[in-house]
C-alpha cells in the first residue's frame, strides 16, 4: 500500500474533522449501529473481557475480584465486531482510551456501550475512527456541556464520516499493519526502560551494602535476620544500626497559622520523585489556605529524605524523595521525614539506603485497598553504615550513576511519546481523508 491525496474535498461541517474527500458520507450513529443488549442470563458465558488501555482483554472469570457469579448474569454478551465504549467518569477522567474493539466472543460489563454496526461497516474501521473521536476528546462535551456519563441516546446522534466499504478496508489493513509496527518499537523501548530501572535499582542496592570497593573484605551483619534486615554481610570497616538510631522519624504538624505559612514556608508538594512548591503548580496559596491545609503541615529541611506511607499500589509504597532545597518545606502531615542526624548518617546516603529498604516495608505492609506502613515499622530497619566520608563518596557515586541512567531513560520516553504522537496522527489522518491508502 502506499498513501497519497483524494483529488477533491468538501466541507464536512463537523468541528473535529474539517474537510473529507468529495465522495466520502456523513451518518448519524443511530443511522449505522444499534445497541447491544444481550444479558449473559443463566450465566451461559464464561469468557470474561475487560477494557483495559484501548484493548479488550480476557481475564479469568473464577478469580474476578468481588464479584459473585450472579453478577455475570448482568453483564453483556460480546462477539467479534462489537465496539466498546466506556462513557463514564467522563467529568473527571480525561486521559483513559474509552474505545476498544472485540475480537473474541465473552461478556462484558454493561456499564458499557457495546455498538453493532451493520454490514456496510467495517468494524476495524469504525473502531479506529471511533478512537479517533476519542483522542479528539469528542465525547467529553456532546450536548453542548460537559457531561458526567453518556448513554445511547446520548451517543447516537453523533455524526460519523463513512467511506465506501472497500476504502474502510482497505484503511482498516493499512492502519493494523502500522499500528502494529509502532506498537512493537514502543514495547522494545518500554523493556528498555524496565532493564534501566532494574540497573538503577541494583546499582543502589549493591552500593549502599557494599560500597565501592569490590575487593572489600566482608564480614556478618552481627544482627539477626528478619523481614525487615536482609543484608547477612557487610564489608568488615562498615557497622549495622537501626534506622531510629541514626534518624530522627517525624510524622505529625506543626500547627502553623496562616501568617507563618506564608512568611516562613512553602507547602511542598512530593510528586514522582520530585519536590516542587506550591506556587510552581499553582501560583496561590489561596487552595491550601483556605482548606486550612496549613494545620496539618510538617517541617521539611534540606537533607531530609520524605517518604509516602499510603498508596493505593503496593509498588508505590515507600516511595521516597530528598529535599534538596535551601528554604524551609511544609509538607503534609501524612508523609514521613527521615531527619539524618549530623556527624552520623550522610542526608544523600540516607536517601539512597531508603530505596533499598523500600521493598522490606511493602513486604510488611497493611490494608487492602490502601497499604501503609507506620513508624513503627521504620524503627525495625537496619542500615548498613561506613564511615561518614565514604558515605559521602558513595552518595556523589551513585548521584552521578543514576543521573546518566535517568538521562537515557528519558531520551527513551521521549521516543516513545514521539511514536505514540505518530500514531495518533497517522491514525486521524487517514480515517479522516487527510491522506489516502491505496491498494497498488
Amino acid at each position: 500500500m502506499r498513501i497519497n491525496k483524494y483529488s477533491s474535498y468538501k466541507e464536512s461541517k463537523i468541528d473535529w474533522v474539517g474537510k473529507i474527500p468529495s465522495h466520502w458520507k456523513i451518518f448519524r450513529t443511530t443511522d449505522l449501529c444499534y445497541q447491544n443488549k444481550r444479558k449473559n442470563i443463566g450465566t451461559v458465558e464464561k469468557n470474561l473481557l475487560s477494557l483495559s488501555y484501548g484493548n479488550i482483554i480476557e481475564k479469568d472469570f473464577d478469580t474476578a475480584f468481588g464479584l459473585l457469579p450472579a453478577s455475570f448474569e448482568t453483564y453483556q454478551i460480546v462477539k467479534p465486531g462489537i465496539i466498546i465504549l466506556r462513557l463514564t467518569d467522563l467529568q473527571n477522567d480525561k486521559k483513559s482510551v474509552r474505545v476498544g474493539l472485540v475480537k473474541v466472543r465473552g461478556i462484558i460489563t454493561s456499564a458499557y456501550l457495546g455498538l453493532v454496526f451493520n454490514r456496510k461497516i467495517h468494524s476495524a474501521f469504525m473502531y479506529y475512527l471511533l478512537h479517533s473521536y476519542d483522542v479528539l476528546k469528542v465525547f467529553y462535551s456532546q450536548g453542548g456541556s460537559m457531561r458526567q456519563s453518556m448513554k445511547f441516546d446520548d451517543f447516537k446522534s453523533i455524526e460519523i464520516i463513512i467511506p465506501p466499504l472497500e476504502e474502510q478496508t482497505a484503511i482498516a489493513e493499512y492502519l493494523d499493519t502500522k499500528t502494529q509496527a509502532i506498537g512493537k518499537k514502543v514495547s522494545l523501548l518500554e523493556k528498555k526502560i524496565g532493564y534501566y530501572q532494574e540497573l538503577r535499582k541494583s546499582l543502589i542496592n549493591e552500593t549502599v551494602t557494599r560500597g565501592l570497593d569490590k575487593n572489600v573484605k566482608l564480614k556478618d551483619n552481627g544482627i539477626e535476620l528478619g523481614d525487615y534486615h536482609m543484608i547477612s554481610q557487610i564489608p568488615e570497616h562498615w557497622s549495622t544500626h537501626r534506622l531510629d538510631w541514626i534518624t530522627t522519624i517525624v510524622r505529625g504538624n506543626t500547627g502553623f497559622g496562616k501568617d507563618e505559612l506564608l512568611d516562613n514556608g512553602k507547602y511542598v508538594a512530593l510528586q514522582y520523585g520530585k519536590t516542587y512548591q506550591v506556587d510552581e503548580i499553582n501560583n496561590t496559596f489561596q487552595y491550601f489556605v483556605n482548606s486550612e491545609f496549613y494545620k496539618q503541615t510538617q517541617i521539611v529541611n534540606f537533607g531530609d529524605t520524605i517518604l509516602i506511607t499510603t498508596s493505593e499500589t503496593i509498588e508505590d509504597l515507600g516511595h521516597s524523595c530528598f529535599y534538596n532545597r535551601d528554604e524551609l518545606g511544609l509538607i503534609g502531615g501524612e508523609q514521613i521525614i527521615l531527619k539524618p542526624n549530623p556527624g552520623v548518617i550522610f542526608g544523600k546516603y540516607l536517601y539512597y539506603c531508603s530505596k533499598e529498604f523500600r521493598t522490606k516495608l511493602r513486604r510488611n505492609a497493611t490494608g487492602l485497598k490502601v497499604y501503609r506502613f507506620n513508624t513503627d515499622d521504620l524503627k525495625q530497619i537496619f542500615i548498613a553504615l561506613p564511615p561518614l566520608e565514604e558515605q559521602i563518596q558513595i552518595a556523589d557515586y551513585l548521584t552521578n550513576k543514576i543521573f546518566k541512567i535517568d538521562q537515557i531513560i528519558k531520551n527513551i520516553q521521549t521516543q516513545i511519546t514521539t511514536l505514540k504522537e505518530l500514531r495518533k496522527t497517522l491514525i486521524n489522518d487517514v480515517v479522516t481523508g487527510k491522506i489516502k491508502v491505496i491498494n497498488d
